[in-house]
Formats: structure tokens, C-alpha cells, sequence
């Protein structure tokens, strides 16, 4: 469930029409809702009451600070890959001790700010990390918490470019190498385990993978603590799928998922951290575009709209399904098939192709639904396009929480070398 509605007519955030965002604000614009993201990550946290782990949020799905501040004030940590994920984490008020650090190429840097900050762990993804690890900890006297995020090569039936959990995937350690890897930390001064992690792919939306992946995490778990490692928890990642497409089959429950890992840990006497990302913020975010031009093509029409696939690149890169829907409610039965395309020069910057929708004209506003999640983090510029704004809506009030980039901001960004300045041209 989302809170973007019909009412009287029109579209709303809540209790703020998005006709009102669009004439304020402008378009293309992404749009938040606060009891959205409220609303998931209550459901989440509740489907594992007995429990009660760690849910540590994927920032790379959305990294807004008024978003993280949200999830911060709900009890949310934070799983971050980069220096600037973790920056924005701790600024939004969420602490150290709930942080993850995820990534496959962690450098000296990240490594001693999380070390300064107190972070929960660090997923370690290869041997020459936690090599390079225990140098950087020892040198600031410490000793860094360590979960080897280990590759269980397990298909997540998902789509290529988002499964990370078999054997050709860039990420983790193979599962065949984590008993002497966990042997290779008892031997180093400046890091200690305490955990094992997996993370198997993005948008799944069946069981049977998570299960296999869990089952064998348990086993490694054991084994581990039989050789004298003190492993206190385990990280289970993130990876459930949202309903994008109302036809296509609906992802699990995160009540069936919360009821399948607490039948596979059983009593191994282990805290639970997961790090749920498009499940909490996708369909919590649409963005929200104005229609610029209908074309008529020879056999087909084009509804040209503002956005473009560098303001939602999902569609262009994953060939992903998004919902479109018009802003002012439908008033009759009548129907056009069409392509919503947006006005880069590439022959994928397309958001639809053959969808049934009403009929629209220019001008007339629409939305692009479940964009919540791996939208504005992943805008460019291209095309000399600026950045859109972001918007988040807490019942009937509404706030920019990232303005527009103005095109004197994103030309300001380029610097002339001084042989084609003006004082030598």
C-alpha cells in the first residue's frame, strides 16, 4: 500500500494534490510520502517481532537525508557503500553503532572515517580488504569489527544485472574460501569477527533462494563457532522484491519472509541485522512528469513527457517496469495505447511501450510509480539535463528537500584550462 490517491479527481500525496507540487515546485520532480515510508518500515520491523533485528537501510536505494532522518526517527541504521553514503547516514541522526559497511572496494579513507565513527561492522568482500583493513585500524589503534560477507552461489532468479550471490559475481568471498579467510583474522592484531554476512541480488520475488542461501549461512555459522569464533551475528542482507507490475506475480509478504527466517536460524542464538532498501522506499516515491507533446507515428503514439532516462534510468538499464498514471482521474472509459518516451537523444529513453493508458495532451500531468527507490540516486546529467528537485510530504505539508540544479550550477561545474581563456585565445 502507498499513499498516492485519488481524490476528488485529482492525484495526491497524502493530503497534498500533486497539481499543487508540479506549480510550485515544477516538473520533472520526485515526490516522497513520509507515512509511505513510515508505513513499510513498520510492517517490516513487525514481521520479525520475536526476533527484533537490526534493520539497517540500504542508502543506495535512496540517500536523501530527510529521507534517512525519516527512517533514523523510526529506529533505522544505515547499510552504506561509500564515504559519502556513511556522511549522509550520520548526518541524518543515524549512529555509528547502526551502521553497516558494504562494498567491494572499500578504500583507506572510508575505511578510517567508519573506524572514527564506531560503525557496527565492516562486510568485508576479499582478502586483500581485510589485509588492507587491519593496516588502516592499527595505525589508529583500533580493532575493526569484521563480517565476511561470503558468496553462497546461490541464483536469485532475478534479473542479471541485480543478482550478486553466484559465482561469477563480483561480490563476496567464494563460500569455499570463508573457513580460511575467518582463520587468516585470528591471526591479524587489528580486526575481530563477530559476524557473516550475505547480500544474493535485488528484487526478488520468491522464497526458495533466500532459504537455500540462510540454510547455508547456519551451517556456516556452526562450523565457525566449533573452530573458537566468537560470531554473534548474522547479516542477512536485503533483496525482496516490491510489486512494480500489477499483473505480474506479487512478491512475498515480509510476513512470509520474516516467518522463513526465523524457521531457518531455529535457536542458533544470533542477532539478526537485514537491510531492506526498495522494500522500505520504492513505492514510497513516484516521479511526477508533465506531458510535453502527443506524436503520431504511423503506427503508433508517442506521449513525449519532461522526464527522460537520466532522470530514471531503471527503465533504460533493466528493461524495468514502471506504472503510469495520469494525475487527473479518468473521467470516461475511453483508452489509447501508447509509448511514453522522454526527450533524450537515445533510442532507450523510453518509460513504456505499448501501455494502455487514457488519452493525454500537453500539458496534462502524469506519474511514474514506484520511483522511489533507485530513481534520484541514480539521475545523471546527461544531455546538459539539470538535476530534478526531490519533495517529501508529511500529510497536508510538503518540503523541497533537494532543490533544482539550475543550468549556471551544472556549467559552473566545468573549468577552462588557461590556454582557452579569453586572456589567451
Amino acid at each position: 500500500m502507498d499513499h498516492f490517491q485519488y481524490k476528488d479527481g485529482a492525484m495526491h500525496a497524502e493530503d497534498v494534490a500533486l497539481s499543487q507540487i508540479a506549480e510550485e515546485v515544477g516538473t520533472p520532480v520526485y515526490v516522497y510520502s513520509t507515512a509511505t515510508l513510515r508505513r513499510h518500515y513498520r510492517v517490516f520491523k513487525e514481521a520479525f517481532a520475536d526476533i527484533q533485528p537490526l534493520i539497517c537501510f540500504a542508502v543506495k536505494a535512496n540517500s536523501n537525508q530527510a529521507v534517512l532522518a525519516t527512517l533514523a526517527r523510526e529506529g533505522a541504521g544505515a547499510d552504506v557503500v561509500s564515504l559519502g553514503e556513511l556522511m549522509r547516514a550520520l548526518k541524518a541522526g543515524i549512529p555509528g553503532e547502526r551502521i553497516v559497511f558494504s562494498g567491494v572496494g572499500k578504500t583507506d579513507e572510508e575505511m578510517e572515517a567508519a573506524l572514527h565513527a564506531g560503525i557496527k561492522q565492516f562486510s568485508v568482500e576479499s582478502e586483500a580488504e581485510l589485509e588492507a583493513l587491519n593496516v588502516v585500524a592499527g595505525q589508529l589503534g583500533k580493532v575493526a569489527p569484521v563480517s565476511i560477507r561470503v558468496n553462497p552461489d546461490v541464483d536469485a532468479m532475478t534479473h542479471a544485472k541485480i543478482s550478486t550471490g553466484k559465482s561469477e559475481n563480483k561480490f563476496g568471498i567464494a563460500w569455499q574460501k570463508a573457513d580460511s579467510v575467518y582463520a587468516r583474522i585470528k591471526e591479524l592484531q587489528h580486526v575481530k569477527a563477530v559476524a557473516v554476512n550475505l547480500h544474493i541480488g535485488s528484487q526478488l520475488t520468491r522464497l526458495e533462494p533466500f532459504k537455500e542461501a540462510f540454510t547455508r549461512v547456519v551451517a556456516l555459522v556452526k562450523d565457525l563457532r566449533a573452530k573458537g569464533h566468537d560470531i554473534t551475528h548474522i547479516d542477512l542482507g536485503g533483496g525482496l522484491g516490491i510489486p512494480y507490475d500489477p499483473e505480474a506475480e506479487a512478491p512475498p509478504a515480509p510476513s512470509a519472509y520474516g516467518e522463513m527466517i526465523q524457521d531457518v536460524m531455529g535457536n542458533i542464538d544470533c542477532d539478526i541485522i537485514l537491510e531492506p532498501g526498495r522494500l522500505i522506499a520504492g513505492n514510497a516515491g513516484v516521479l511526477l512528469s508533465k506531458t510535453i507533446y502527443e506524436k503520431r507515428g504511423e503506427n503508433r503514439i508517442f506521449y513525449i513527457i519532461d522526464a527522460a532516462m537520466n532522470d530514471l534510468t531503471r527503465p533504460a538499464m533493466y528493461d524495468a517496469y514502471h506504472a503510469i498514471a495520469p494525475v487527473v482521474e479518468p473521467s470516461s472509459a475511453e483508452t489509447a495505447v501508447a509509448d511514453f518516451v522522454g526527450p533524450v537523444c537515445e533510442s532507450s529513453d523510453v518509460f513504456a511501450k505499448d501501455r494502455k493508458t487514457t488519452p493525454l495532451k500537453s500539458g496534462d500531468l502524469v506519474v511514474i510509480k514506484s520511483a522511489g527507490a533507485y530513481g534520484a540516486v541514480m539521475a545523471s546529467t546527461y544531455n546538459s539535463r539539470p538535476l530534478v528537485p526531490e519533495v517529501l510530504v508529511d500529510g497536508d505539508r510538503f518540503a523541497v528537500i533537494r532543490k533544482r540544479q539550475s543550468l549556471e550550477d551544472l556549467l559552473a561545474l566545468d573549468t577552462l584550462p588557461s590556454w582557452l581563456s579569453d586572456d589567451e585565445v
